[in-house]
C-alpha cells in the first residue's frame, strides 16, 4: 500500500486486473479487518453506480480471491478474502501488508534502545515506494488514511534523525533533514533538529543560518512566528550552551551540578561513592537494554571494590542495594551469577554476628534475598533455602521493601517442579498489594508480569489481559520500556494459544526485533526458535517427526539446542539417532519453561517409543495437570498438559516395538 497497490506471492507480483479490483483490494485494507457493506463499496468504486454494481463487485471479488489464493480448491471456503454479513473483510495477518509493518515498526522504534530503533526505523521508511495508495489519491475513502500514514512518515524521519542525535552521530542526520524539509517546510520540529544536528557537526554558523531560514519560511508560509523551542535554540547556540552537546539538556545540566557537589562534599570518601554508586546502577538498570548491561558489568565491578576495601558490612551493603525486579528465572550471565553468590557467601560468613547489628537483619535479608535471585534455574538447594529465610527475616521485620525483595527470591525458585503457578499467582499478587501501598512501582509491575504468566498457565486469560494491560499501563508511565518486550511476547502466546498458528508465528517474529538490544540474553538466546517449534507441534494433530522437518539446527537454539535435536532427526527420518538424543537429556532446568521442555521430551518420546522417557515425563508433569504447558513463561504454549498426559498414557498402554 505504501505506493501504489501491489499484491504478491511466493511467485511474485499478483496479476489484480483492472483498476477497481485493486480499489476492492485497497478499500477492504483500509477498513483493517472489519467488514465492509457491499453497499459501501459500491458508494466508493463510483460516483454514479450502474445498474449490475453488486454483481461486479461479486466478480471482482471472485477474481481477487483466486488472484490472493490460488492454491485453494474449487467450491473452498476463503479464508482470506471473508464474505461475512451484508460484506466482505480481508483477513490478511498483521505483518502481510507493508503499512501495516511500518506503523508496528514506528511503534515499537519508541521503546527500543537507540542502536536497535535506528534499525528498525531504517527498515521501516525502506518499505516506502512512493505517496500511499498511490493511484487513489481522489477517492473520498482513501484521503483520511493516506494523510495518517503520510503524517507518521514524516514523524518516522524526524524520529530517526532524533535517534541518530541520541547516538552522536549529528552529520548523517544533516543530509535526509534537508531534503525532508524541501518537500515538507512547515515542519518546524525538522528546523530544529537539523540546526541541532550542524551545531553538533560543528557548524555553528550553517545551523543559526537554518534558523534565520525557518522563521524566513514559517513567516512568509504560514504568517507564524517561530515557536518556543526554536527560539530557545538559536539563544543556546548564540551562548554556545553546553546543554546541547550530545546526552545534555535540562536534565543533564541537573545531573551534571548535582555530582559536581557530590564531588566537592564526598570528596575521596571511597566507602560513600562505592554504595553511591550502586544506586546509580540499580536505577540504570530499568532503563532499558544499554543500561540493563551496563549495569551488570558494573554491578560486578563494585562488588569488587567493596570487597578489596577489606570491609564485609561495606560489601554486603553494596550487593544487598542491588535491589532490581527480576522476572525471567534463566540468568542472564550465569558466571556473573556465580561470582555475586560467592561474594554474598563470603559476606554472609565474614558476618555471622550480622543480625545483632544495627540494621544487620535487614542486610542479612537482603544477602539471602540476593543469593535466591542470583540462583534462578539451578537445582541447588541452597537457592530455596536462602528465599525461605530471606521471606521469613523480612516478614519478622515488617519491611515493605525487602519483603518484595524477598518474594522476587521466592519467585525465582518457585520452579523446582511442575505445577507451581498457583505458588507463583499468590506470590504476585502480595507483590502487588505490597508495592502499591507503600509506592514500590518496579515491584508493582513484577508483581503484575508474575500474575500474567500465573495466570495464562492456569488458562485464566480474560485475567492476564488484565495484568499484561496494568504492567503497560505502569511501564509507559514511569518509563521502563522493557515492560513492553514481556508483553508483546504475551500478545503472541495469546494468539498461539488461540490456535492462530499463521498469526502466532507472525507476532512471535515481530516480538522477536523487541529482545535485539534489550540487554537480556538469558531471554532471548534460543526463544524464538523454540516458540515457533512449539506452535507448530501444538498445531493440530502435528506429530514430533511433522514438527521435526521444520526445525533448522543452524538457527540460534541457545540452551534449548538439546531439545531441539531429537525433532531435527526425526524430521530427517533418523529415528535410532533421535532416540539416543532423546535419552541424553538432561532434566530441564528449574525454570519457568520446565513445563514446555517436558512436553517436547514427552512428544518425541511418544513418536519412537522411548517406555522410560514417557514414564518419566509423565511423573513430571502429572502436578501440572489442569495447566497450559509453556504457558507459566508468559511467552508461549505448547497447549493443554491434560492432552499431553492422555496421550503419554495411551502411549503407554500398550508397549511400542523397540
Amino acid at each position: 500500500m505504501l505506493g501504489p497497490v501491489v499484491a504478491e506471492g511466493d511467485g511474485g507480483v499478483l496479476a489484480l486486473k483492472g483498476p477497481r479490483h485493486r480499489a476492492v483490494l485497497a478499500r477492504l485494507i483500509v477498513a483493517r479487518r472489519r467488514v465492509v457493506p457491499v453497499s459501501r463499496l459500491v458508494e466508493d468504486l463510483w460516483d454514479e453506480p450502474p445498474a449490475g454494481a453488486v454483481g461486479a463487485v461479486q466478480t471482482f471479488v471472485g477474481a481477487l480471491r483466486r488472484a490472493l489464493e490460488p492454491d485453494r480448491p474449487p467450491r473452498a471456503r476463503s479464508r482470506l478474502l471473508v464474505t461475512e454479513g451484508p460484506g466482505y473483510t480481508l483477513r490478511a495477518a498483521p505483518d502481510a501488508v507493508d503499512a501495516w509493518r511500518f506503523e508496528a515498526a514506528v511503534a515499537a522504534a519508541t521503546d527500543l534502545p537507540p542502536a536497535a530503533a535506528l534499525r528498525r526505523l531504517g527498515e521501516a521508511l525502506e518499505l516506502w515506494r512512493g505517496p500511499a495508495y498511490a493511484e487513489f489519491e481522489r477517492a473520498d475513502w482513501a484521503r483520511g488514511e493516506r494523510s495518517r500514514l503520510a503524517e507518521l512518515r514524516l514523524r518516522a524521519v524526524e524520529q530517526r534523525a532524533e535517534t541518530l542525535l541520541a547516538l552522536d552521530r549529528a552529520a548523517e542526520a544533516v543530509p535526509d533533514l534537508d531534503a525532508h524539509l524541501t518537500e515538507h517546510p512547515w515542519r518546524e520540529d525538522a528546523w530544529r533538529l537539523l540546526a541541532l544536528a550542524l551545531y553538533r557537526a560543528g557548524r555553528q554558523g550553517d545551523a543559526l543560518a537554518v534558523l534565520r531560514r525557518a522563521r524566513t519560511t514559517l513567516i512568509d508560509q504560514l504568517g507564524l512566528d517561530p515557536g518556543p523551542r526554536l527560539r530557545r535554540l538559536q539563544a543556546d547556540i548564540l551562548a554556545q550552551d553546553p546543554g546541547l552537546e550530545a546526552g545534555a539538556g535540562v536534565a543533564a545540566r541537573v545531573w551534571t551540578e548535582a555530582a559536581a557537589v557530590y564531588d566537592r562534599t564526598v570528596g575521596g570518601g571511597a566507602r560513600a561513592r562505592l554504595e553511591a554508586a550502586v544506586g546509580l546502577i540499580r536505577n540504570l538498570a530499568v532503563t532499558g537494554g544499554g543500561g540493563l548491561e551496563a549495569a551488570r558489568e558494573h554491578r560486578l565491578a563494585a562488588i569488587t571494590a567493596a570487597e578489596e576495601c577489606g570491609d564485609p558490612e561495606l560489601t554486603a551493603r553494596v550487593i544487598g542495594a542491588y535491589d532490581v525486579p527480576a522476572i525471567w528465572t534463566r540468568s542472564d550471565d550465569p558466571e556473573l551469577a556465580e561470582r555475586i553468590v560467592g561474594a554474598a557467601e563470603r559476606a554472609l560468613t565474614a558476618l555471622p554476628s550480622l543480625p545483632s547489628l544495627p540494621g544487620g537483619g535487614a542486610a542479612r535479608c537482603r544477602l539471602l534475598a540476593t543469593i535466591a535471585l542470583e540462583m534462578r534455574g539451578t537445582r541447588s538447594p541452597r537457592g530455596p533455602a536462602a528465599a525461605r529465610e530471606a521471606e521469613e527475616i523480612a516478614r519478622r521485620l515488617d519491611d515493605p521493601a525487602l519483603l518484595v525483595f524477598a518474594l522476587n527470591g521466592a519467585f525465582m525458585q518457585s520452579c523446582t517442579r511442575a505445577g507451581l503457578a498457583p505458588r507463583r499467582d499468590a506470590i504476585g499478587a502480595e507483590l502487588i498489594s505490597v508495592a502499591a501501598r507503600h509506592g514500590l512501582v518496579t515491584y508493582e509491575v513484577l508483581g503484575h508480569l508474575v500474575r500474567l504468566q500465573a495466570r495464562a498457565a492456569l488458562g485464566d486469560f480474560p485475567a492476564a489481559d488484565e495484568h499484561a494491560a496494568a504492567a503497560d499501563r505502569l511501564g509507559a508511565r514511569h518509563e521502563l520500556p522493557l515492560v513492553g518486550v514481556f508483553t508483546e511476547w504475551y500478545g503472541a502466546l495469546r494468539l498461539a494459544a488461540a490456535g492462530e498458528t499463521a498469526r502466532a508465528e507472525a507476532a512471535y517474529r515481530a516480538a522477536a526485533t523487541r529482545l535485539e538490544g534489550a540487554g537480556m540474553p538469558g531471554v532471548e538466546r534460543g526463544l524464538l526458535p523454540l516458540a515457533l517449534l512449539c506452535v507448530r507441534l501444538a498445531d493440530g494433530e502435528r506429530s514430533a517427526r511433522e514438527a521435526g522437518r521444520a526445525v533448522d539446527l543452524d538457527a540460534d537454539w541457545g540452551p534449548y539446542r538439546p531439545w531441539a535435536e531429537p525433532f531435527a532427526l526425526l524430521g530427517e527420518g533418523a529415528t535410532a539417532e533421535a532416540r539416543t538424543a532423546l535419552r541424553a537429556l538432561p532434566e530441564p532446568p528449574a525454570d519457568l519453561l520446565y513445563e514446555a521442555l517436558c512436553c517436547l521430551e514427552a512428544a518425541v518420546a511418544r513418536d519412537v517409543g522411548d517406555r522410560d522417557t514417557l514414564e518419566r515425563t509423565h511423573a513430571r508433569l502429572l502436578p501440572a495437570a489442569g495447566q497450559l504447558a509453556g504457558a507459566a513463561s508468559g511467552l508461549l504454549t505448547l497447549g493443554p498438559v491434560d492432552t499431553h498426559l492422555s496421550a503419554l498414557a495411551k502411549a503407554l498402554g500398550t508397549r511400542p516395538a523397540d
